[in-house]
């Protein structure tokens, strides 16, 4: 690929704001990071929304459109808002957004899993706000429930949206889900798939996954659009992995708080800034927001409803 489509995670539902002042928590300031994403080159961002009061996140619709709304008022970047929420949100409060917004993407988890962050408790002691400690420690024993009913009913809101889904991939069983659905109807091809790597749960973030992940791939689904994402430390190197493989690559607060070793990020931005100055020095450049809409074959910035 002579392009690449770099997406920012601004603020995520993993991290708590304990764990970094730069977190961005209210809708200014996901809004804010998101547009000076764009700045730096992303040509995608992907929302969630917390409390601004408390930093935790919430399926609150009325946040996403101040965020979502005040990013398009600045900006011509693409808007894939999340349906994986925050842990232990209803199906219902997850699709939400999708269906009174109508994004040109969203993401849709490919399975369930064992989304595990209590081990962070081991780094992480003395917290700001109440709900952050059971937060993460309720996920020793937490499952994230992505099931065969609940991708074919997202995936019909997906469709009657005109919304492209964009694939959380975090285990090889995830492919073959997928494999099904799309053998039954009920996803479309091509498909737009994110490996998720190095969250404790999911697939190991190892330059041989990333291959095994793409091979399977191309023998059980064939048509298909990709991007790697990666927990903390692994980030910047699973990244550069797929821009080698001719993937397309997430950074950004959600995935990973540092910039390097030692260093922590002030900014998506920065993070941006890093791997397009990686991905050049490889002979790719960031595609563009429209770039991307063209490579993703999304409906277009006046076909939202925000």
């Amino acid at each position: 690929m002579s392009k690449a489509i770099i997406t920012t995670a601004i603020t995520g539902s993993i991290h708590t704001p304990s764990m970094s002042p730069h977190l961005p928590v209210t809708p200014d300031q996901i809004a804010a990071e998101a547009i000076r994403a764009r700045e730096a080159g992303a040509a995608v961002v992907h929302i969630h929304v917390r409390d601004p009061q408390t930093g935790r996140p919430v399926p609150d619709l009325e946040l996403f459109g101040e965020v979502i709304t005040k990013i398009k008022s600045k900006t011509d970047v693409v808007i894939c808002i999340t349906t994986g929420g925050g842990l232990g949100q209803t199906t219902e409060e997850r699709v939400a957004a999708v269906r009174k917004y109508s994004p040109e993407l969203a993401s849709l988890n490919g399975g369930s899993i064992n989304f595990a962050l209590f081990h962070a408790l081991d780094v992480y002691k003395d917290f700001k706000y109440d709900w952050e400690q059971p937060y993460l420690a309720m996920t020793e024993d937490f499952i994230f429930p992505n099931t065969f009913k609940t991708l074919r009913e997202f995936s019909r809101y997906f469709g009657e949206e005109g919304t492209k889904p964009e694939f959380e991939i975090y285990d090889a069983g995830m492919l073959n889900n997928l494999a099904f659905l799309i053998e039954k109807g009920h996803i479309q091809s091509p498909v737009y798939l994110q490996f998720v790597l190095g969250i404790l749960g999911g697939m190991q973030a190892t330059m041989n996954n990333i291959q095994f992940l793409y091979n399977s791939a191309k023998e059980i689904i064939g048509n298909f659009q990709w991007s790697v994402c990666a927990a903390g430390k692994h980030q910047f190197r699973m990244c550069t992995a797929s821009l080698l493989m001719g993937g397309n690559v997430r950074v950004g607060l959600e995935d990973n708080l540092y910039l390097e070793k030692g260093v922590k990020a002030k900014s998506g931005a920065e993070q941006v800034e890093k791997i397009i100055r990686i991905a050049k020095e490889l002979g790719i450049e960031p595609a563009t927001p429209d770039e991307a809409r063209n490579i993703l074959n999304l409906k277009g910035l006046d076909k939202v409803r925000f």
